[in-house]
């Protein structure tokens, strides 16, 4: 079987506007569908819903971007989100991270800090100082989920063996 190509990732925020708002400027996101509230009922997302979150699920709000690429980036936020501080504990099961590509990261990264966001590291990082131009940095979105920005392409940093 060929390898698969990504869709997209599903984030739950506190506050569904200024994620929006967020996603889109920080990472020049195209918003294709905006905050739209989805109930619990008899339609296809309902039942689909239903499968995933259990009965009872009652309603949500949701908004769908994409990258320039076509990959999806969908946002929820549920009526019982809590928007609270969580420490960081890289080592449990789950998604860590997601990693945008920009190859001026520095100046990404000013920008996600005006909107809200934080640079998590002291620096950027270089994979291959003084040969390669490859940089990286993690970050966080305003509700501190955690992500990554490459200057290159995943298959450019890790073929050259980036941790020899």
């Amino acid at each position: 079987m060929a390898a698969l190509t990504f869709s997209h990732i599903g984030i739950t925020v506190p506050d569904l506007e200024k994620a929006v708002e967020f996603y889109s400027k920080a990472f020049g996101l195209y918003v294709i569908m905006g905050p739209t509230e989805i109930q619990h009922d008899e339609s296809a997302i309902g039942q689909m819903c239903d499968d995933v979150f259990g009965e009872g699920w009652g309603s949500f709000r949701i908004a769908h971007l994409s990258t320039g690429d076509g990959t999806g980036v969908e946002l929820f936020e549920f009526p019982n989100t809590i928007d609270e501080e969580r420490p960081f504990e890289y080592w449990r099961r789950g998604l860590f991270h997601f990693c945008f590509q920009d190859d001026d990261v520095e100046g990404r990264v000013k920008l996600i800090e005006s909107l809200g966001g934080k640079q998590r590291m002291q620096k950027v990082r270089k994979y291959f100082p003084g040969e390669k131009p490859y940089r990286m940095v993690y970050c966080e979105d305003p509700f501190g989920n955690i992500f990554e920005l490459y200057s290159h392409s995943y298959e450019l940093t890790y073929s050259a063996g980036a941790y020899v």
